[in-house]
């Protein structure tokens, strides 16, 4: 055996020692602990590199890979994130700190596709490894900037909502080759998720901020500019019942601002007393069951609500207050009433007049064509494991020709 042969197995040796022990001691032992031994067979890697208050990206689409046709493990980075999925899923879930540990995982598991929620940093660590197809899902659809990011060049695949998404990559960024965009729909959409309040004889309203974002450009929210406002106008609607549904990011907010206009929303609220209710823990998607309109910003949460409520209006708030550019970058602004600065004073009187008459319920029945193609319940699901299933056999067809691979072990 060459020099070089012994010591690319030394390394994997200690790499595998190194993480056997850390999975020992993160893992707390037990049947909670896996050692490089006992590691579940499972053709999916689900990598999620943040900490808890991140969850919620990886949260939406843990009961997808759950009922899925392919084993899946979850590779958590952080011992906080790891004791948060705790109960939290039927899937495996390791504990896996660094590049070594998770290189010899990789190697050892031989998963077939690795599945990234978001782009955290660390993502680029397990990129490295050359023998799985890397998949891109995003955590929701959106017209935010951040779902656009150049870091999606990066993945084999990025699998997208529909048209909407590849016109967005499109407008957004340069020297991207559109043949990794994979339309697949938004498998989320299928599932059936319990209210998590019981019908109201009256109209309901709810009121469902996104949070402030990274940076300025990611920053959305109407909550500190509009909130009280939107929220005292729709307790004022005869015989409506409000629902306060803010982003989970909003609630642990350390922006004054924020946090000042959560709480004297969430007081607001309480002091109206039952039917209102603020539902800071409940699942949107149940949330927008019982929605008969819907006031929200730049989000996920506003398109979620076109696909499954079609018939329910949205009013979309526009921090900006530029309403030109918000219909360039957000084409649901087309069959949405806008809410910015020219508009909160009448926030009362457009929300009563958006109840007594739909006048744009054509144009979003148009608008969800546009941004989910017309797929009848369980299509995207379907859609989602057939590209799945497709990029990992493209994958591993590619894989067999090549010539070069890591070397992590001894060779004859």
């Amino acid at each position: 055996m060459s020099r070089t042969t012994s010591s690319w197995t030394s390394l994997s040796r200690k790499a595998a020692r190194a993480l056997s022990n850390r999975l020992r001691e993160y893992g707390r032992g037990g049947s909670d602990g896996f050692t490089l031994a006992n590691i579940p067979r499972a053709d999916i890697a689900l990598h999620f590199s943040d900490p808890p208050s991140k969850l919620y990206q990886l949260q939406q689409w843990l009961p997808i890979f759950e009922a899925g046709p392919r084993p899946t493990i979850v590779v958590t980075r952080t011992i906080e994130t790891y004791d948060a999925l705790a109960g939290a899923t039927s899937l495996p879930v390791l504990l896996v700190p660094t590049f070594e540990d998770l290189m010899a995982l990789y190697d050892t598991a031989n998963f077939r596709c690795v599945v990234y929620v978001n782009n955290g940093w660390s993502n680029f660590q397990s990129l490295a490894y050359q023998e799985a197809v890397h998949i891109h899902v995003n955590h929701g659809e959106s017209d935010k900037i951040c779902m656009v990011s150049n870091q999606a060049k990066a993945y084999d695949r990025v699998f997208v909502a529909g048209r909407a998404a590849v016109e967005r990559h499109r407008a957004a960024l340069a020297w991207f080759d559109e043949s990794r965009l994979v339309p697949v729909g938004r498998p989320q959409l299928d599932l059936e998720i319990t209210p998590p309040v019981f019908p109201h004889s009256g109209p309901t309203i709810t009121y469902a901020p996104t949070w402030e974002g990274e940076d300025e450009a990611n920053n959305y929210t109407s909550i500190d500019r509009y909130g009280m406002a939107l929220i005292a106008a729709a307790l004022a609607q005869p015989g409506a019942r409000v629902l306060y549904k803010p982003h989970p990011r909003i609630v642990t907010s350390t922006t004054p601002a924020i946090r000042q206009a959560h709480e004297r929303i969430t007081e607001a609220i309480h002091q109206a007393g039952a039917p209102h209710a603020s539902l800071p823990r409940a699942d949107m998607l149940g949330v927008i069951q019982v929605t008969d309109l819907l006031i929200s910003d730049v989000s996920s949460v506003s398109l979620d609500h076109l696909y499954l409520r079609p018939e329910s209006p949205i009013l979309l708030c526009d921090r900006r207050s530029d309403h030109t550019r918000l219909v360039d970058d957000t084409p649901v602004a087309r069959s949405a009433t806008t809410i910015d600065a020219t508009t909160i004073d009448n926030a009362r009187a457009i929300i009563g007049s958006t109840l007594a008459e739909d006048r744009l319920r054509d144009a979003r029945t148009e608008m969800r064509q546009y941004y989910f193609g017309d797929p009848s319940p369980g299509d995207s699901t379907h859609r989602f494991w057939s590209a799945i299933d497709r990029a990992i056999d493209d994958h591993d067809a590619a894989v067999r020709n090549l010539q070069r691979t890591r070397v992590t072990g001894e060779v004859s």
